[in-house]
């Protein structure tokens, strides 16, 4: 995991220039350096963030802006860093997402919540409040299309970031990211990604262990990802269609770029994080709509497959389906010229026979232990870099399922494909409807064009 230590290692590839990268960028031994010193400092965060607070005079402000599932569940994260944290400020589209979130915190954190009634924002204002409430950092954890424009909105105002993935959904979001995280860095400030598996420690060490040759040269990588839907959510009377939407954003496009980016990015992140995360030289794959039916499940894809060519001549083959009823695997596998890598096993296999044997850990806690400790420690950390990279992946290989087309990266990156309208509100015109039987219109390879 090439980030849990930033804090503490300064050769780490999260403090490369955050632009994306060409394909001439580091060197395996740049990467192999920035892995030597994980775990070290992955423990070297945890004890710098209850060193700083041993007095508990130095509190740190933290604003939640998504208090659904995932940014109640980061803002808990985040708390459990770092003893000094105190939320104190929340932000969502709904009030009752804000003031169910508060009272689930206050219940698990009781002395680090510390949100009054007047700092519980609602609307599409929120984020903009949360961000001018006086915090130091912003936990960003809502509908992935508000991701670049909060992120660059933070860093604007001087604080630090942790966002969840993607990071954006089109690629205008990522030239968004890209100038954000490039702005970070200018003002020193500290820009952490949730995509967490960089931050385990088993599947840091066991990286290390294959950029390190222990399984020689890579040939091919499996990325899969296979589950049942996200929570789905169904319509209630009372509501319009376009807060429906909002309300049901996993499963509609143009707010969280279909299920390639909500969860097959956590696995294609770690094939490209084995590459250098350096860009493919291009895409194809097929994706479709076969099992998931019903107002409910929106306008996304139930399932993608994605080959991503590389310069080097390595394939890394991206499977993601999100289909109830249906065998479910997430897994990592290395494929090289000396042996194999189960990635989420931690284990190699071939002329080297290799197991992680050491303690478990909660990588979603250790992203936010990385963050805190660079804050406290003045010595910033910048994901931004793999965040652009690997959020492009994704929609890279949405494009090339919709469309049915192959796509170069560079194709892709000049696209100026946006999804969904620039200025949200509950006034707007949906971008999507459903027909006279509820069912939304999907995309349909071979037909769809992107504009």
């Amino acid at each position: 995991m090439s980030d849990a230590a930033r804090s503490a290692n300064r050769t780490s590839t999260s403090h490369a220039k955050p632009n994306i990268p060409n394909r001439s960028g580091p060197t395996r031994r740049h990467f192999l350096r920035a892995s030597a010193g994980l775990l070290a400092g992955t423990a070297a965060g945890w004890n710098l963030a209850r060193a700083a607070h041993g007095s508990g005079s130095d509190a740190l402000k933290v604003g939640l802006i998504g208090c659904g599932g995932r940014g109640s569940g980061a803002a808990a994260n985040a708390l459990n860093a770092d003893p000094g944290a105190r939320l104190v400020a929340m932000a969502d589209l709904f009030e009752d997402k804000v003031l169910g979130a508060r009272k689930r915190l206050k219940e698990m954190k009781p002395e680090q919540v510390e949100v009054d009634r007047d700092r519980c924002f609602v609307g599409f204002d929120g984020y903009r409040q949360v961000i001018d409430s006086g915090v130091d950092v912003v936990v960003i954890a809502c509908a992935s299309r508000f991701h670049p424009e909060y992120l660059k909105a933070a860093v604007e105002a001087g604080k630090h970031v942790f966002v969840e993935k993607p990071h954006a959904i089109d690629p205008p979001g990522v030239q968004t990211v890209i100038a954000a995280c490039e702005e970070a860095e200018r003002k020193g400030l500290s820009v952490v990604s949730g995509l967490c598996w960089r931050y385990h420690t088993g599947v840091q060490e066991t990286m290390k262990r294959v950029l390190d040759g222990a399984i020689g040269e890579i040939v091919a990588i499996q990325e899969t990802y296979m589950r049942s839907p996200y929570r789905l959510i169904d319509r209630q009377p009372e509501q319009s269609e376009i807060e429906y939407q909002f309300r049901n954003w996993y499963h509609f496009n143009w707010l969280c770029g279909d299920d390639i980016a909500q969860s097959l990015i956590h696995s294609l992140d770690k094939g490209s994080w084995l590459l250098g995360d350096q860009p493919p030289l291009r895409a194809y794959g097929q994706g479709g709509r076969a099992a998931s039916f019903g107002t409910k499940y929106g306008d996304v894809f139930d399932h993608h497959m994605v080959t991503y060519e590389y310069a080097n001549g390595v394939r890394m083959y991206g499977i993601g389906r999100a289909q109830a009823g249906c065998y479910n695997e997430v897994s990592d596998i290395f494929l090289g010229t000396k042996g194999r890598c189960d990635l989420l096993k931690h284990r190699i296999e071939g002329e080297t026979e290799w197991r992680y044997e050491g303690p478990a850990c909660n990588m979603y806690d250790l992203e936010h232990v990385a963050l805190f400790s660079a804050i406290r420690s003045g010595k910033p950390i910048n994901n931004g870099r793999y965040m652009a990279t690997s959020s492009m992946l994704a929609i890279l290989g949405r494009m090339v399922c919709y469309t049915g087309k192959r796509m170069t990266w560079d194709e892709a990156m000049q696209s100026s494909h946006r999804l969904g309208p620039q200025r949200c509100s509950f006034d707007i015109e949906p971008p999507v409807k459903p027909d006279e039987k509820g069912i939304y219109p999907v995309p349909v390879p071979g037909m769809t064009t992107l504009g």
